[in-house]
């Protein structure tokens, strides 16, 4: 019996090395890119391993007045625009979950809808240029304000709520608004950082829509900005092929913007990663 009990302990003991070994060739497989990135904009030479330590890269890039005014641009759009998708993704949700809101089912419909079938690009281009905004930082938010995947998951959410609670708040004589606000927003608090950290990855990582909307240089978010220096380095680098330092700093300059836009969202995902995964389950439990 002991004997069992033994060999039953090793090959869970193997399975477990096995699980974290393939766990950390993964989690290598993804670190790596990102070290290059690091690396190479601390180096005068690109590669894995920083040798001549530099900061010309960062130095090039913050002396100039166009970064500080993409990162503002993007903080701008990435804040706000959470913040107001959020509102109104989480007003439409808590409409849609009650069962007595009329056309309920309609709605939710034409909801999943816009999931299958969208206009396309040149559509809503015309929309957004006959609203107003073009070259407006809005116009990377309102388009796509609500986002129906995360409107049907808050959706389902709001609705295994106890109805009890809804009831005796309405019994008290609770607004529909308060209700939503001070008793069903604050007991979702892991679908709201969840769906927040959704949005403004979205909003961050923007970059279609602004080379679409916004032709002045001075709104550009950080995405845009990244892609202008990339194309411009390496036009450089191509150009004066025969000057080594040259096309050395041009890539020197290029990894130093990749790594200055990835960084501030990055930081994001520590705080909030203990509401991801329980954020998303407990929104898709019920239809």
């Amino acid at each position: 019996m002991q004997a069992v009990f033994h060999k039953r302990r090793a090959r869970f003991s193997i399975g477990d090395v096995v699980i974290y070994g393939v766990i950390g060739l993964f989690s290598l497989a993804c670190l790596l890119p990102f070290w290059y990135v690091v690396a190479s904009s601390l180096s005068v030479r690109p590669g894995f391993l920083i040798s001549d330590f530099t900061l010309d890269g960062y130095r090039y890039i913050f002396s100039t007045s166009t970064l500080g005014r993409s990162l503002i641009n993007s903080f701008y759009i990435t804040i706000v625009g959470t913040l107001v998708k959020l509102f109104f993704t989480s007003m439409m949700a808590y409409g849609l979950s009650e069962e007595w809101v009329p056309g309920r089912r309609l709605i939710l419909n034409m909801v999943i809808f816009t999931m299958l079938f969208s206009g396309g690009m040149i559509p809503t281009y015309f929309v957004v240029k006959g609203t107003g905004l073009m070259n407006s930082l809005w116009s990377l938010v309102i388009p796509g304000l609500i986002s129906p995947f995360n409107l049907i998951i808050m959706k389902n959410f709001y609705q295994n709520i106890p109805s009890e609670i809804k009831e005796s708040a309405r019994v008290d004589g609770c607004p529909e608004l308060t209700l939503l606000f001070r008793i069903v927003m604050p007991l979702s608090t892991a679908t709201l950082a969840t769906f927040g950290l959704f949005y403004a990855v979205g909003l961050w990582n923007t970059y279609m829509s602004a080379l679409l909307y916004i032709p002045e240089s001075n709104k550009w978010p950080i995405q845009v900005l990244l892609r202008q220096i990339v194309y411009v380095s390496s036009s450089i680098g191509d150009e004066a092929a025969v000057e080594g330092e040259v096309a050395l700093l041009a890539t020197n300059i290029k990894m130093a913007v990749i790594l200055v836009a990835t960084i501030p969202i990055v930081c994001l995902y520590p705080f909030l990663q203990k509401h991801f995964a329980k954020g998303i389950m407990v929104g898709a439990v019920k239809g």
